[in-house]
C-alpha cells in the first residue's frame, strides 16, 4: 500500500506528540506537523496532504479559518479535514462542521476512538 500524509496543524508540542504517537501505529503513515494556520495552508498547498488535522484554536489564522480557506482551495477541496480541540462548548463542533470539517473529536480523547475515525477517513486498517 501507498503511503498516506496526514497534515497536523498545532501549536502545542505536548498534543502533536501525542497525536504523533498514535498515528505511529501505521507505518505506511507519514505525519508532518504544522504550527499556525497560516504555515498549514502553505504546507497543504505545496504537497497536499490526504487528511488534516486542525486545532481550532491556533495562533494567527485559527482552524475554522484555515478549513475554509482550504475548502476554497480546488486541490485542497475533498480533503478530509477532522478538528481536534479542548472547547467542547455548545455550538464548537456545529462551528467546525460548518466551516467544512468531516470531523471533530473533543480533547482529551480516547486513543481508540481517534485512530477509529482516522482509520475511517483514510480506509485503513484496525491498528488494534
Amino acid at each position: 500500500m501507498a503511503g498516506k500524509r496526514v497534515l497536523y496543524v498545532e501549536d502545542d508540542e505536548a498534543n502533536f506528540l501525542l497525536v504523533a504517537r498514535a498515528l505511529a501505529r501505521w507505518p505506511e503513515l507519514e505525519v508532518q506537523r504544522a504550527r499556525d494556520g497560516l504555515e498549514g495552508l502553505r504546507l497543504a498547498r505545496a504537497t497536499p496532504p490526504d487528511l488534516v488535522l486542525v486545532d481550532m484554536h491556533l495562533p494567527g489564522m485559527d482552524g475554522l479559518e484555515l478549513t475554509r480557506a482550504l475548502r476554497a482551495e480546488p486541490g485542497l477541496a475533498r480533503t478530509p479535514v477532522v478538528a481536534l480541540t479542548a472547547n467542547v462548548l455548545r455550538g464548537e463542533r456545529e462551528r467546525a462542521l460548518g466551516a467544512g470539517c468531516d470531523e471533530f473529536i473533543g480533547k482529551p480523547f480516547s486513543l481508540r476512538a481517534f485512530r477509529q475515525v482516522v482509520a475511517r477517513v483514510l480506509g485503513l486498517g484496525s491498528p488494534e
